[in-house]
């Protein structure tokens, strides 16, 4: 649960079903009453039907927590903490970074580090699509120690530039002009 738009969504499913609740927010519901099975089964058809899932799990609600976090961080704040990931995401969270770590790996498949390098070129590409900076400024902007860094791992990702990415959405927005 990521959005705006998922929150008021689980929202108006509690509503529908008549249950009264405290919070929603990222990945979480704090409900006033005990939930009953029927009302469980029926949230959790609800949420499907529109795209979302309620999950049970322990290790995977922890896992979303986890992403969750690290979209905020990268996608919705102007400005990256200041403090290591791993202190930032521990603190949030609650737990150990080790623990929270290898619970990831192991039900992801890929390490903390590798997610959140993934989304840092995700928004990597957003702010070179906007074209409101130049690289260095993004560079800077996302806590590169260098441009040199954040072409690098561009490059791994995409397998692209950032400056020959940016160029095909110039060619993009070109070719859309000529229709």
């Amino acid at each position: 649960m990521v959005s705006l738009r998922c929150k008021m969504m689980v929202k108006e499913e509690l509503k529908k079903l008549g249950l009264q609740f405290v919070l929603v927010d990222l990945g979480m519901i704090e409900i006033l009453e005990d939930i009953t099975t029927e009302q469980r089964k029926k949230l959790k058809e609800n949420l499907l039907n529109s795209g979302l899932e309620l999950l049970d799990d322990k290790k995977s609600i922890l896992i979303e927590k986890i992403k969750n976090v690290i979209i905020e961080m990268i996608h919705y704040t102007d400005e990256l903490p200041k403090v290591n990931y791993s202190d930032y995401i521990s603190e949030k969270i609650g737990y150990n970074y080790t623990y929270l770590a290898n619970i990831f790996s192991e039900v992801k498949g890929i390490t903390i580090q590798q997610f959140i390098i993934i989304h840092k070129i995700e928004r990597v590409k957003e702010l070179l699509i906007y074209d409101e900076l130049n690289l260095t400024e993004i560079s800077h902007k996302m806590h590169y120690s260098s441009v040199a860094h954040l072409s690098n791992q561009f490059k791994k990702i995409t397998g692209l530039t950032p400056t020959f990415y940016r160029k095909l959405k110039e060619k993009r927005k070109q070719n859309l002009e000529d229709l």
